[in-house]
């Protein structure tokens, strides 16, 4: 990349996230793999985020990661890790279940006991939350309220896109106060033939060409003027990963398409911009922090 080029880009610190869940807990893939499976079913999250830790070592890149409860109750070693390297520790939620699926008292036990179970293996203040899926949209906005009553500072739950699992495309694009003094940073969008197309990562990330998501954020970066929120799932660079059985030919292309080709992309992204954690980016930046 010309210098030039690299420059611009840089000029605006973007955030990078990973959702830390092994790949049985991916809602898709629920249906072949029952909850009360998960204690049996061999882990793969350290191995993967010891990689992630190791790039973003080289990198000289923080990140934010949010992560489940249940990861972190059985292996603290990590989440002691991930803080001791100057990253932020943020919450998944406990066990990995979506909000639109939960009644307002189950969704608020589940993320304040995520909150308590971090803060007391890392001793630090788990600030941020993500929805599982991206599971908070205009069927429940309540959502919002028990995440500020359970003492989050912000949220990164809400997609403003049209997906068949998720979405909220008449949400802000941007990051918004969106109840109190909650502060709502939603996945990254590029606003193009008057929709809101994907651009923050995941899926997308892997199943287009990784020319399309550079091209996204720099647009972000340069014409919109905003940094960029980016996400991305530990088990998305693990292509050894077991292949679950029984599963829609859509849920197989979309969970196990380009895994061999997620670290190489990963690896050019942190390369081609500037990237830092959610807090220091999107609360500072709000004054907030």
């Amino acid at each position: 990349m010309p210098d030039a080029l690299k420059a611009a880009d840089t000029l605006i610190v973007n955030a990078l996230t990973i959702d830390v869940e092994d790949y049985f807990h991916v809602s898709a893939l629920a249906p072949s793999i029952p909850r009360s499976k998960w204690n049996d079913i061999p882990c793969r999250v350290e191995k993967n985020i010891d990689k992630i830790l190791g790039m973003l070592e080289q990198n000289r890149v923080n990140a934010t990661f949010f992560t489940l409860g249940w990861v972190a109750e059985r292996y603290p070693h990590l989440v002691r890790r991930i803080v001791s390297g100057g990253h932020e520790l943020a919450s998944h939620g406990y066990a990995h279940q979506r909000a639109s699926d939960l009644s307002p008292k189950a969704f608020l036990a589940d993320i304040h006991l995520a909150k308590l179970v971090l803060e007391d293996i890392a001793g630090v203040e788990a600030k941020g939350y993500r929805a599982p899926s991206f599971s908070i949209g205009a069927a429940n906005p309540w959502a919002l309220d028990c995440i500020e009553q359970a003492g989050y500072r912000y949220s990164s739950s809400i997609y403003p896109i049209v997906h068949d699992h998720y979405g909220m495309p008449d949400s802000p694009r941007f990051p918004y106060l969106s109840r109190g003094k909650l502060l709502e940073v939603p996945v990254t969008t590029v606003r193009l033939f008057q929709r809101n197309w994907p651009a923050g990562g995941g899926g997308y990330f892997r199943l287009l060409p990784y020319e399309f998501s550079r091209w996204c954020i720099r647009r972000v970066n340069n014409v919109d003027k905003q940094p960029a929120i980016f996400y991305f799932h530990p088990w998305e660079l693990d292509p050894e990963q077991p292949r679950v059985q029984g599963i829609s030919a859509k849920t197989r292309f979309r969970h196990y398409l380009n895994l061999d080709r997620t670290e190489r992309r990963l690896r050019r992204l942190l390369g081609d911009f500037a990237w830092g954690r959610a807090d220091h980016v999107f609360l500072e930046r709000n004054h907030d922090a």
